[in-house]
């Protein structure tokens, strides 16, 4: 029986491959506020606006690649049963090999319509007002904004709960709901944390890697191969 790896992770796995990070330091997200391109009311105010901005975040996601992290990661597949729990919005760990990976914050390369959580389409040409579902209702991107519900969360908490062992890669987990999710790890599980800049919030037993994703991806699948 495969022991079952749980794999939270966020934008700083994806940023070694050239992905743009949620927002930079004064707090803007490619010169815009967070809240005119990430809430439904951004939405209702300027869609062309909203529409255009993800499309430059789609076509950006087009011309990178998975790094070895991601490769890595699909790789342990092999010897563990890997369940990967994403804030990340591209689909590196699925190009890369990754076969169950659940999106808590939606997909770039995926629409909906604006009435609808369910009825999800894959896109990935640019997505511009008059695109309609097959009922003639407006698509918008299948992106989880600021004051909407997680439709993943139940199945991500489902997940964490059967955790042995766990870890955080690229992630504060300081946004919530996301961040709840350690809350449902099991008091028994091992967990690994790797980032390069994130102070060890995650208890004195956690083993912690102040590195690069790509580098604490290699350090971790040493140990964890010889380990278990």
């Amino acid at each position: 029986m495969k022991k079952k790896l749980v794999v939270l992770s966020g934008a700083g796995i994806s940023a070694e491959s050239g992905v743009k990070t949620f927002r930079d330091s004064n707090g803007l997200w490619e010169n815009h506020r967070i809240e005119a391109v990430a809430s439904p009311e951004g939405f209702r105010r300027n869609p062309k606006m909203v529409l255009d901005f993800y499309n430059a975040r789609r076509k950006q996601l087009l011309e990178v690649e998975p790094n070895e992290a991601h490769f890595i990661l699909a790789g342990l597949e092999d010897s563990f049963e890997v369940h990967i729990i994403t804030q990340n919005v591209d689909d590196l760990h699925e190009r890369a090999g990754s076969t169950k990976v659940t999106h808590l914050h939606g997909e770039l390369k995926k629409v909906r319509p604006i009435n609808s959580e369910t009825e999800i389409i894959s896109w990935e040409k640019d997505l511009t007002l008059g695109d309609l579902d097959e009922n003639g209702i407006q698509l918008r991107p299948h992106i989880v904004w600021f004051g909407e519900m997680v439709p993943e969360m139940d199945k991500a908490i489902s997940i964490a709960r059967q955790a042995e062992l766990l870890l955080v890669i690229g992630t504060s987990m300081q946004v919530y709901p996301a961040a709840g999710l350690i809350d449902y790890i099991p008091v028994n599980c091992k967990v690994f944390v790797i980032d390069p800049n994130l102070k060890n919030s995650f208890g004195d037993d956690a083993n912690f890697f102040k590195m690069s994703a790509t580098e604490g991806m290699k350090k971790l699948k040493e140990i964890l191969l010889k380990n278990w």
